[in-house]
């Protein structure tokens, strides 16, 4: 900052420091957002006017006291009461905070967008990760004439990744590392599947993998989970979210993600893949356009993908299956000891899971009220109880659904109907949520939730500073099979949607003011439960709670970018029969629609929804539909050069501001005000 630099000189360099920065912006259109203190956050109509006014800026800075950094950064932020917030806002302020004095960082939505004057070049700087985001950046350095051209590296972080930190030690998979190293040591081999049943480790020596080496991938290396993806159409938007690709208006996503893949060395790991097999293509495509990714799949099955490289995980051998039962014994007895008598029946406990490595922790999580002895002689009964004592073919999955049915055996009976009940969550839930859907008193339920996660039936996390339970996707078939046989499995069902639903509606408003982030990182977390609700709604034809889900997550979709999903749903329930009765959720779904096709800039979509959605919620005396479908209208008027009609339809915004929910709408409108006012050269409004 300028004021740690210059002392007593501060107040006068940054008087100056203002006049100079504020006179190129200006001569280029540029808007000013924000000042706090030396920095400026100033919004431009083009890439290109941000480029001229950046140089220009540089030029007149150059022999100053101070050298200032730029960034550069072309996107669609949002606009609120508080100013613009939004993915492309933290992107550009992170670009602008890697940049070193005297330097102008630009990012390569930018580069693809500005005309450069003849004189300016770019200096690509390749990949970078940047603070707070998942995905690599790729920066480019401005090099304007009679300016500093060398700078130190930009201020970044190291390989990006979202993998997740190991949890525990991965256990004799040394030989399997090696033969995946040796494996993808060939440049050709850009594709590797490992398979075998659920429970055998696939995503654990997947990880383990990816972490290993993604030193060695520029771009870094990222998890796509697939286990909660409900659609093999929705694994392309999975697969986006994951590297944080948006959504563009009017470009399919496929498109936008090869285009982003195109340069970027990439380890991509898809896990879970047998849930959405039909999207196998998806992932030759991505491979055919992007000749630096690497993608290592988990799957039960191959994907049967040109070029594809299966890898069967092996079982555990019986020492190192011996180890990991010590392993998982310690963490619920701590004192755990292999003795002479104990080390037996415990290899032979290894042996008689097939060396699975579920089944083994299933297996010891219950030696803290059976020895190993007792456990080995009830295993065995529920092993030929279930298998018929055969080997051979697919005796490894028979084994581990055997081991998954014993130890829910184990569990009384308050237990075994809990499991039961959140395997209705789908990637995971909280402590709240699971005490209003599962059918089980409060009080009882923290302490059900630690009898499962102490078998090994449920894992628990820390996120955001509350407990997350998740189950393996294995054992949540099971629960979900027991589930089906529950004459509670519709009531849990249902109260799974509404919980969902009422965390939506709580987290509307504040999707659209400062805690934005928050909320949506909330959203997120459940992305997969509320997609569930919907779906939920959707089939048993309940049409109140599915205009709700839709209204309300149409702003969450819109904000991340999620396009598509937003205009596949909201089209889906509005043309129901049954939802076109005049309610303020048909009125608030409207809206949405409108403002959705708005973003597209598709005028004549945007019209028909936003006037009936006007009508609806004039009747209803509803302000905030009517604030939502006026800014559309307004803004459809604009286009069509109707300017005087747009900034009737603004004002009236303008006017309902006191009886909104929210500040949004009215800060929408002026926001129109002062574009429709500069397009028309109109300076003094």
């Amino acid at each position: 900052m300028l004021d740690n630099e210059l002392g007593e000189l501060y107040a006068g360099v940054l008087v100056e420091h203002r006049r100079v920065v504020r006179g190129a912006f200006e001569r280029y259109g540029g808007m000013e957002v924000d000042t706090q203190g030396d920095a400026f956050f100033v919004a431009f109509q083009s890439a290109s006017d941000a480029v001229g006014a950046a140089s220009e800026a540089q030029r007149e800075l150059a022999g100053g006291r101070v050298r200032v950094r730029m960034g550069i950064h072309t996107g669609a932020p949002t606009v609120f009461a508080e100013g613009y917030v939004g993915l492309d806002v933290h992107r550009a302020a992170r670009i602008c905070a890697a940049a070193h004095g005297g330097q102008v960082l630009v990012s390569a939505e930018t580069v693809t967008e500005a005309e450069l004057s003849k004189d300016i070049e770019l200096r690509d700087l390749s990949e970078h990760r940047l603070k707070d985001l998942v995905a690599a950046e790729r920066l480019f350095q401005l090099v304007v004439p009679s300016l500093p051209r060398e700078f130190p590296p930009p201020k970044t972080l190291e390989r990006p990744t979202n993998l997740p930190a190991p949890t525990a030690t991965l256990l004799g998979r040394g030989r399997e590392l090696e033969e995946l190293r040796d494996l993808l040591g060939e440049p050709t081999r850009r594709l590797v599947t490992l398979t075998r049943p659920g429970g055998s480790g696939k995503t654990r020596l997947a990880l383990e993998f990816g972490r290993e080496l993604l030193p060695s991938f520029r771009s870094g290396a990222f998890l796509v989970e697939l286990a909660a993806i409900p659609d093999e159409a929705d694994v392309a938007a999975a697969v986006a979210r994951s590297l944080s690709v948006r959504e563009e208006a009017g470009r399919p996503l496929l498109e936008t993600m090869k285009a982003w893949l195109r340069d970027r060395e990439l380890l991509m790991v898809l896990d879970n893949f047998e849930h959405v097999g039909g999207a196998a293509p998806l992932v030759g495509e991505l491979l055919a356009a992007a000749p630096v990714l690497t993608v290592l799949a988990t799957s039960r099955s191959s994907l049967r993908v040109e070029g594809e490289h299966v890898y069967e995980v092996p079982p555990l051998d019986i020492d190192d299956g011996v180890a990991l039962f010590v392993e998982r014994a310690r963490a619920v007895t701590a004192g755990f000891a292999l003795t002479d008598e104990t080390t037996a029946a415990v290899e032979e406990i290894c042996r008689r899971l097939d060396g699975l490595p579920l089944a083994i922790e299933l297996a010891a999580a219950r030696v803290r009220i059976l020895p190993p002895s007792a456990l080995l002689a009830r295993l065995d009964r529920r092993l030929e109880l279930l298998t018929d004592g055969r080997r051979g073919g697919p005796e490894r999955q028979q084994t581990l659904r055997a081991t998954i049915d014993w130890s829910y055996h184990l569990l009384d009976h308050a237990h075994r109907t809990l499991l039961a009940q959140v395997s209705v969550f789908r990637g995971g839930f909280t402590l709240e949520a699971a005490e209003n859907v599962a059918g089980v008193p409060p009080t009882e339920i923290l302490s059900g939730l630690a009898a499962l996660v102490e078998g090994s039936l449920l894992r628990q996390d820390e996120m955001a500073g509350e407990p997350r339970f998740t189950q393996l996707e294995t054992i949540r078939e099971y629960g979900l099979e027991r589930l089906a046989q529950e004459t509670q499995d519709a009531d849990i069902r249902r109260r799974h949607s509404s919980f969902f639903l009422d965390l939506a509606e709580r987290a509307e408003p504040f999707i659209r003011g400062p805690q934005q982030e928050v909320w949506c990182a909330r959203l997120e977390r459940d992305r997969e439960n509320l997609r569930a609700g919907l779906a939920w709604v959707d089939d048993t034809k309940e049409p109140e709670p599915a205009l709700r889900f839709v209204a309300t997550l149409a702003w969450f979709w819109i904000v991340r970018g999620d396009l598509r999903e937003a205009q596949e749903w909201l089209d889906r329930v509005l043309e129901r029969p049954d939802t076109r009765e005049p309610s303020l959720a048909h009125a608030k779904a409207l809206a949405a629609k409108a403002l959705l096709a708005a973003f597209y800039w598709d005028i004549e979509r945007a019209e028909a929804p936003a006037q009936e959605a006007l009508e609806l919620a004039r009747i209803l005396h509803a302000p905030w539909p009517q604030a939502v479908a006026l800014n559309v209208l307004g803004t459809v008027a604009r286009i069509r050069g109707d300017h005087a009609l747009a900034q009737a339809r603004y004002e009236e915004v303008v006017a309902l501001d006191s009886m909104l929910e929210d500040r949004w709408p009215a800060t929408l409108a002026l926001f129109n005000l002062v574009i429709q006012a500069f397009q028309r050269g109109d300076d003094e409004r």
